[in-house]
C-alpha cells in the first residue's frame, strides 16, 4: 500500500486541499484512504454513551457498526501511539493512502506552505517532502505546485509513487 503524507495542510483548510487531492486521484481511477491525525486529547466519544463506558470499563477496542458505516476506537492506555506503517495496516487495501499531519513519520510526503507563517519550509531540512504546495515562492530542491494547480500534483504523485497502469475513471 503507497502511503503519502501531506503536512502542513491546517493552513489551507478553507481550501480543501485534501479533499481536493482525494477527489482527483478519485476521478481518475484510483482507490484511496485517509488517516487525519487529530489534536492530542481528542475523543470522538463522549461520556454517558455505551461505547465511553465499555472503553472506561477497560475496553482495548470498541466498534460501532451502523448500517452504512462502522467505527473502531483503540486505547493505548500506557502504549505508545502506534506508528503510521501499523495503522494503515489496518485499513482494507486501496491504491493511496492520503495520511494528514503525520510530521514525523518516514514516507514520502508533500509539505504545504504559506509563507505568512513565517516558518522555515520543512522541505530545506526533511528528507521525506517530495512536493511542495504554495502559492508562495519557495526555494527547495523539490517539484513546487500552486495552491490551484490539484490535478499536476496528483499526477506527479502517481508517476512518483510508480502506481499501477490507470484504471477507468470513478463515478
Amino acid at each position: 500500500m503507497n502511503i503519502v503524507g501531506i503536512i502542513g495542510a491546517s493552513a489551507l483548510r478553507e481550501r480543501n486541499l485534501v479533499e481536493e487531492i482525494i477527489l482527483s486521484l478519485r476521478f481518475d481511477g484510483w482507490s484511496v484512504s485517509t488517516m487525519k491525525r487529530a489534536p492530542d486529547g481528542f475523543d470522538i466519544d463522549q461520556p454517558g454513551k455505551v461505547s465511553h463506558r465499555r472503553r472506561e470499563a477497560g475496553c482495548r477496542e470498541v466498534m460501532l457498526v451502523g448500517d452504512r458505516r462502522l467505527a473502531l476506537m483503540m486505547e493505548f492506555r500506557d502504549d505508545p501511539q502506534p506508528s503510521l506503517e501499523w495503522l494503515a495496516a489496518r485499513l482494507l487495501p486501496v491504491d493511496i493512502v492520503v495520511a494528514e499531519g503525520f510530521k514525523g513519520a518516514a514516507v514520502p510526503a508533500v509539505e504545504v506552505y504559506v509563507a505568512t507563517r513565517q516558518q522555515e519550509p520543512r522541505c530545506r531540512s526533511d528528507p521525506n517532502i517530495i512536493a511542495v504546495v504554495t502559492d508562495d515562492p519557495v526555494a527547495c530542491a523539490v517539484p513546487c505546485f500552486g495552491v490551484g494547480d490539484v490535478d499536476g500534483l496528483c499526477r506527479f504523485l502517481v508517476e512518483r509513487l510508480a502506481l499501477a497502469t490507470r484504471r477507468k475513471a470513478v463515478t
